[in-house]
């Protein structure tokens, strides 16, 4: 318990507030714009640890444990509400799952032995991929119509499902922009990206629990590479604050937010890639 009686109650108070304005931004931000939470978590929750002194060995991997545990009951509300809403193909569903089920199986095994500082370079590499489509994509642009044949398909899902969980983000922040480009009506794309982040996440949240478990240095309150104290403070802001974004998407420009967003993601990722070297 070193890291938290080193510092003083008001000390520790602001990390609890952090935490609880970390979990309102991310679900705004995936209320309005259709980003999993996990992508704003995981940063955040990178540079708190950073000044909490949590060993850079195992910084990475219990930021990413813990987004991935914040996502498994926001992914299961919002899954839900878009079957209501009649927004998830199964056929669709069916041709990516398995894709999927290989890529976070083969996440999974790979984070029990990706040194921290690659988790970062993973995470810091496919933001900036992410801040650049999310930036200048043109609208009505598209890749192709529909998604390609079985081989492509599953590869497409292996990469939604492995890079998720290394990432520790649901499937709505790679899922939704690649299915656009494919032509997918965005109602589907979206409600598709919530079901494959529980899909993601559940599997997800479990390996880098059980990989953590017994590591040394890791934060208080930690549960393998899953940090509880974290994950108890931003699921409920998140799920509170998820319908604000979506009551924000019709008021505001959405567009212009995502610009602004993408710029905040970039410069995020760079100073990740750029902790690299100090």
């Amino acid at each position: 318990m070193d890291l938290l009686t080193s510092h003083g109650p008001w000390w520790l108070a602001g990390l609890a507030v952090a935490l609880v304005a970390t979990g309102l931004l991310a679900g705004v931000l995936a209320g309005l714009l259709g980003v999993g939470g996990g992508i704003v978590i995981v940063p955040v929750l990178f540079h708190l640890f950073s000044l909490l002194g949590v060993d850079p060995s195992v910084r990475m991997h219990v930021a990413v444990g813990t987004s991935l545990a914040t996502i498994i009951p926001t992914s299961l509300m919002s899954s839900r509400a878009h079957r209501r809403r009649g927004s998830l193909d199964p056929a669709l569903i069916r041709r990516l799952l398995p894709g999927v089920l290989l890529g976070v199986a083969t996440g999974a095994v790979a984070s029990r032995y990706l040194a921290g500082p690659w988790l970062t370079a993973v995470f810091g590499v496919v933001a900036l991929v992410v801040a650049v489509q999310m930036g200048f994509k043109r609208e009505g642009s598209a890749w192709r119509d529909g998604l390609p044949g079985p081989a492509a398909t599953a590869g497409i899902g292996a990469g939604i499902g492995g890079l998720s969980t290394l990432m520790g983000i649901g499937g709505g922040t790679l899922g939704v922009p690649i299915l656009a480009n494919l032509k997918v009506p965005m109602h589907t794309a979206v409600g598709t990206g919530a079901l494959l982040g529980t899909v993601i996440s559940i599997p997800g949240a479990a390996a880098f629990l059980v990989n953590g478990l017994g590591v040394p240095l890791r934060p208080p309150f930690s549960l393998g590479h899953v940090n509880l104290l974290g994950a108890a403070l931003i699921v409920p802001a998140t799920m509170l604050s998820t319908k604000w974004g979506a009551a924000l998407a019709h008021r505001i420009d959405a567009r212009r937010l995502r610009q602004v967003f993408a710029a905040f993601l970039a410069l995020t990722a760079a100073r990740m890639l750029l902790s690299l070297w100090h």
